[in-house]
This record gives C-alpha cells, sequence and structure tokens, in this order.
C-alpha cells in the first residue's frame, strides 16, 4: 500500500489531533504491543504511537518493525511519536483523496 504525496498530507491534518493510543516503553516490542496495534488499526484506521525506547537509531527501528510486522504505512514521524495507517477493508471510515 504506497500513499502519494497528497493522501499522506490528508491523513498528518487528521492525525494532528489524535492522542496516542499505543505506547512501546522499556520492555520494547513484544508480541502484545503488536496485537493491541493491530486491533486499534482495524478499529480506527489511523493509530498514533508513542515509542520511549532510547535513541533515534533503535527508535526508527521499532516504528519501522511496527509498520512492517502489522501491515500499516508509516504516514509520519515525529519525535518519539509516529502515525500510523491501514485501511479496514470490511469497513471504511477514512476516505483518502485521490493521487
Amino acid at each position: 500500500m504506497a500513499l502519494t504525496d497528497r493522501q499522506k498530507k490528508h491523513l498528518r491534518r487528521l492525525g494532528h489531533a489524535l492522542h496516542p493510543l499505543v505506547l512501546v516503553g522499556q520492555r520494547g516490542l513484544n508480541d502484545g504491543v503488536f496485537n493491541e496495534l493491530r486491533q486499534t488499526l482495524l478499529d480506527h484506521e489511523l493509530v498514533k504511537v508513542r515509542a520511549r525506547v532510547g535513541d533515534r537509531e533503535n527508535r526508527n527501528l521499532v516504528l519501522g518493525r511496527l509498520a512492517a510486522d502489522t501491515g500499516s504505512e508509516l504516514v509520519h514521524q515525529i519525535g518519539n511519536v509516529g502515525l500510523f495507517y491501514k485501511k479496514n477493508n470490511k469497513l471504511t471510515t477514512i476516505l483518502l483523496p485521490d493521487s
């Protein structure tokens, strides 16, 4: 699922007011974090994740792995927070603009 720049901009605008729903802490990634993100993406399609896992390189790896393992798209990342999107094919709540 490759998003265009226009679609990413639209999602960033929608995600601005959201609060992080999934938190990655000192314990790092585990099955609970992956399952929570999968379920939250099914419910909301657009989710903020806060990852406080140390340095920038480690944080980038964690957010990248979350996107890869959940089949979602990392739309935007700023500081410790990443914005993830995954379309729910059964009940779409977010309409993306055409490319």
